[in-house]
């Protein structure tokens, strides 16, 4: 004990139980005294662990939204006197000179029973696809605010002694990727912009290849002549291609960085990942081709889902908030009107029985979204590793949620984003448009087309 002498005291154990400090204390061992002390219960427990995060034994914010917030909800401790007797026991309140100051409190925008139905759907999928990890994130698309933003693998937070903490990632801001045909939309923003195509114009994409420089670039088959609309349809990456070089070069980078990707969103939690947009004045036709089909850059599922929203938003570009708003930002218009609403009308055709995303579909509710397939970069350049992905939005013909699925390194014959995270997207929405009370479209428009067949 000689190197405690100058110590008040030490602490022998912490976080027992109350039962443990009971049987220490009948001991009536001179010297040992216990404390009471709180600890944080997270009800939600894995469901919402990866967006919370936890806090350390001494209450401190170290992942999540703990983190993040840490001063805002942490209060201060207050101070009075006290007259104790020879065993240590207070017996007499001489005074309070310091009072004690509460924390603040903070309402989240999630939407605790999306956020279960977004998490049970996901950890099903990766199970089912025996995938290294995924994410999904839910817009509300008139405010920006987060109803739903779910990782895995997860974590209990209540329970820390076997965590592995490659589980406490919040992947879907930590975790960058490159996005694949999800960005063909986004690039077509730009491409409509121009003015050099229309979503009616009939592109040729025969042979179904295309050389860019030393490059060949293939669609599965060949489409022949196409319309615009089509090539979204098809995920036509000759068209796409073909396209990409109508325009100026910058164009298309410069369209993404108006519609966040490449930036911080601001989160404030650990890892966020801005992502990454090139940028350069001497680019070559392969680069312009590659970027327009989601090469070459990469996003988060968050940046994905806010570039997202302004489709279905008309143009604008409303900020994204974990906390519940008071006042609704009016937003930014980054892209007109009219060309917003020529790409949603584009995405609808997507969902059809001719398009890729035709997985994606709801019984109840009309969906418009985009299918994305990229290969993961290893040590030594593509590997046969897959991010399988779906963007969208519904209802389609007034948005009210944006939805984004992502897994990563989805094992077996199914890796295709229309076959991996197209129905995972299916599932959130329509339960999600439910909870939320939005009346189904599709069941209206047949039930007046049956009354007007009778």
């Amino acid at each position: 004990m000689q190197r405690y002498q100058k110590r008040r005291f030490v602490y022998l154990k912490k976080g027992v139980s109350p039962f443990e400090a009971d049987s220490v204390e009948a001991l009536g061992i001179k010297g040992v005294f216990s404390q009471s002390d709180y600890q944080r219960f997270y009800p939600a427990g894995e469901v919402a662990a990866n967006l919370l995060g936890y806090t350390n034994s001494d209450g401190e914010g170290i992942e999540g939204l703990e983190y993040a917030y840490d001063q805002w909800l942490t209060g201060t401790d207050g101070s009075r006197r006290v007259l104790k007797d020879l065993y240590g026991r207070t017996i007499k309140i001489l005074g309070q000179p310091k009072d004690p100051v509460v924390g603040k409190d903070m309402v989240l925008s999630i939407d605790l029973r999306i956020q279960f139905l977004a998490y049970r759907a996901l950890k099903n999928a990766v199970i089912h696809h025996r995938a290294a990890s995924g994410s999904i994130v839910v817009l509300d698309n008139k405010t920006g605010e987060v109803l739903a933003m779910v990782s895995q693998p997860s974590f209990n937070p209540n329970d820390r002694t076997t965590i592995d903490m490659s589980h406490v990632k919040n992947r879907a801001i930590t975790d960058a990727y490159e996005p694949g045909s999800t960005m063909k939309p986004l690039s077509m923003l730009a491409i409509l912009e121009s003015g050099k195509a229309r979503p009616q114009d009939m592109i040729n994409t025969s042979p179904g290849y295309i050389r860019v420089g030393k490059k060949t670039l293939m669609d599965p088959v060949n489409y022949g002549v196409m319309s615009v609309t089509k090539i979204i349809t098809k995920s036509s990456q000759v068209g796409m291609s073909k396209l990409a070089l109508r325009v100026d070069a910058d164009k298309i980078p410069l369209m993404y960085n108006r519609l966040g990707l490449g930036q911080f969103i601001g989160t404030g939690m650990p890892g966020e990942n801005g992502g990454f947009v090139p940028h350069d004045i001497h680019w070559s036709d392969i680069e312009r081709a590659t970027l327009s089909y989601g090469y070459g850059l990469t996003v988060n599922t968050l940046q994905l889902a806010k570039a997202y929203s302004v489709l279905g938003s008309k143009g604008k570009l409303n900020p994204v908030s974990l906390l519940k708003l008071s006042e609704v930002s009016s937003g930014k218009q980054v892209v007109s009107e009219n060309v917003a609403n020529d790409v949603l009308l584009m995405l609808q055709t997507v969902t059809t029985n001719e398009g890729t995303g035709r997985r994606a579909r709801t019984s109840s509710y009309s969906v418009a979204g985009k299918t994305g397939t990229s290969h993961k970069v290893g040590e030594t350049g593509y590997e046969m590793k897959y991010i399988s992905l779906f963007a969208g939005l519904a209802p389609a013909d007034n948005p009210k949620i944006t939805v984004v699925v992502s897994i990563d390194d989805p094992k077996g014959k199914q890796y295709y984003g229309g076959e991996v995270a197209a129905p995972i997207f299916g599932e959130v929405v329509a339960g999600s448009l439910r909870l939320l009370e939005v009346p189904p479209d599709l069941l209206v428009s047949r039930f007046i087309d049956n009354q007007g067949a009778m």
